[in-house]
């Protein structure tokens, strides 16, 4: 069956994709959670305002994630953290700490989610954090945890 996807899948495409899946999958899944339509004439051409819709809109997100990344490659953002002997931290910092620090130094909202961290900081020291904002904006940024 041809259907048009509402919303990106992962499995499938994205919004606004004419996809060919089982007609079982469609009728069961797909069209009742919303997620797709019946790709119909009229339908086909509503799923071209999607894909357009959402060119436009992806470039906006690059176009914002770049400047970003400009910014916070440029930055050392410092994070304070209560350490013990050796500098080994009392916990670890997360990347809702450093998502919290970024938000604070640099005035830019970051989602903790978007941010790849190395397994775990637990010593004082200097990091460096990959932030995943787009799918073609790829960026690393410093980190200090220093001494509360």
């Amino acid at each position: 069956m041809k259907i048009i996807l509402r919303a990106d899948h992962k499995m499938l495409g994205k919004r606004g994709d004419i996809v060919e899946v089982a007609d079982g999958h469609a009728r069961n899944y797909l069209l009742p959670q919303g997620l797709a339509l019946v790709a119909t004439d009229g339908a086909v051409n509503q799923a071209g305002a999607m894909r357009r819709a959402r060119d436009l809109r992806d470039a906006a997100d690059r176009d914002s994630a770049q400047t970003i990344a400009k910014v916070l490659v440029a930055k050392v953002i410092s994070i304070t953290a209560k350490s013990g002997a050796g500098d080994r931290l009392y916990g670890s910092v997360t990347a809702s700490d450093v998502a919290a620090a970024v938000q604070s130094q640099a005035s830019i909202e970051l989602d903790r989610r978007k941010l790849v961290m190395p397994d775990s900081i637990k010593t004082l020291g200097e990091y460096t954090v990959t932030a995943k904002l787009h799918h073609d904006v790829e960026f690393p940024f410093t980190i200090q945890v220093v001494k509360a």
